[in-house]
């Protein structure tokens, strides 16, 4: 990993100091916003929701522009300069809409941020080691995800005032912004002949084999409901409201181990076998999610499903560099990350509405099936991918 372009290792080092200091307040959010500010569960809701949707939304438009201004830093900066500095503010609030603005307002600099940072990588990484690019940012961000809910719970048993944690998040914010300064932004290889139409300079559009790509990806993500229901059947099966926390943070020290192994991986197998391995863990995970009987398998489990993550998501965004055009990059990370963010909403109305009508298990079996799905859409798109430049 140390052998990383400087661009890419900064961009984990933002990513880091990012998660560090979201995940000082994310956690916390529930109780403060139900307990001192006297919020529903359904408010909490709307305000996850709401905030989710406006980042893939932003994802969408802030790739495309990205590619039409030739300049990606600008919108990095930006995204991550905007939420830096309006997370801490929901130390000042006193009432629910306070948390609903400034949380809608942070999810505004993800979204900014979202896909010209995913094309910064892909620009910058060379090929044969693209997978490990992206597997490295993705392992700083979940480094930075088991840090932050470690440290607000030292701040919080060192008697500090739940507010004032809140403040303290602008700490890693402050060094994330002033990481993305040093970032230097690169031309990105030029476009080999066949993304040229002929007679013109005018790259070609997405080619069909990514929007094939781009819809198995849909299917899947239907399935892949929230991770708030696996916490919910952890504590059902009996996990402590004071080990949650650690159970969640355990889970990304997971995710950032099989992220190393997923990367290398991906540059040294098909990047589409090594999806299809990683929807398989994921389905096999969540039918065992549902089959559980005791709080010890939930700690097992969330082990092996880092290994998902670890060979999904940063060879999903490899291969999308694989098939697209180098002009483009900009726009194809924008639908996915908008693909694969929207579909968040509805399976998590699809999983939480079965769960509360059969209950768990046929809830986990949902998603389990769908992903299952999902493995037969990649593999009947295997022959158009290879062809399209996929590696393997």
């Amino acid at each position: 990993m140390l052998n990383l372009p400087m661009t890419v290792i900064l961009l984990g080092l933002t990513s880091f100091w990012t998660d560090a200091g979201s995940e000082m307040i994310f956690p916390l959010l529930p109780m403060f916003l139900t307990g001192a500010l006297g919020a529903s569960p359904a408010f909490l809701g709307l305000v996850e929701g709401t905030a989710d949707l406006v980042a893939s939304v932003l994802k969408l438009y802030a790739g495309r522009l990205s590619d039409r201004l030739g300049m990606r830093k600008p919108l990095v900066m930006g995204g991550y300069g905007l939420a830096s500095l309006v997370r801490p503010l929901v130390a000042f609030a006193t009432a629910p809409w306070h948390v609903l603005v400034v949380r809608v307002t942070d999810r505004v600099g993800k979204g900014v941020r979202g896909a010209p940072r995913d094309a910064l990588i892909a620009d910058a990484a060379v090929d044969g080691q693209s997978a490990r690019a992206f597997a490295f940012h993705r392992a700083m961000d979940h480094s930075g995800a088991v840090v932050g809910p470690l440290v607000a719970a030292g701040l919080l048993a060192y008697g500090m005032p739940l507010r004032t944690v809140f403040l303290c998040a602008a700490v890693p914010g402050i060094l994330a912004f002033a990481t993305t300064t040093l970032v230097k932004e690169q031309a990105p290889p030029a476009a080999p002949a066949k993304e040229v139409t002929a007679g013109t300079s005018a790259p070609v559009a997405l080619p069909r084999p990514f929007w094939g790509l781009l819809g198995v990806l849909a299917v899947f993500g239907l399935g892949n409901s929230s991770d708030a229901f696996l916490l919910l059947r952890a504590k059902t099966l009996g996990v402590e409201d004071a080990h949650i926390p650690l159970l969640w943070s355990f889970f990304h020290v997971s995710k950032v181990g099989f992220s190393a192994v997923g990367g290398w991986i991906g540059d040294k197998l098909p990047r589409r076998y090594a999806i299809v391995a990683g929807w398989a863990v994921y389905a096999v995970v969540y039918l065992l999610f549902g089959l559980a009987t005791s709080s010890w398998q939930m700690w097992a489990l969330f082990a092996v499903y880092g290994i998902y993550f670890g060979l999904c998501e940063p060879v999903e965004k490899a291969l999308v560099r694989d098939v697209v055009p180098v002009a483009l990059r900009g726009s194809a990370f924008g639908w996915y990350n908008f693909v694969t963010g929207a579909m968040a909403l509805p399976a998590s109305v699809l999983i939480g509405a079965v769960w509360a009508t059969w209950g768990p298990m046929p809830a986990l079996a949902t998603g389990s099936g769908l992903a299952g799905l999902a493995v037969l859409g990649i593999l009947a798109l295997s022959p158009m991918l290879k062809a399209a430049g996929s590696t393997g």
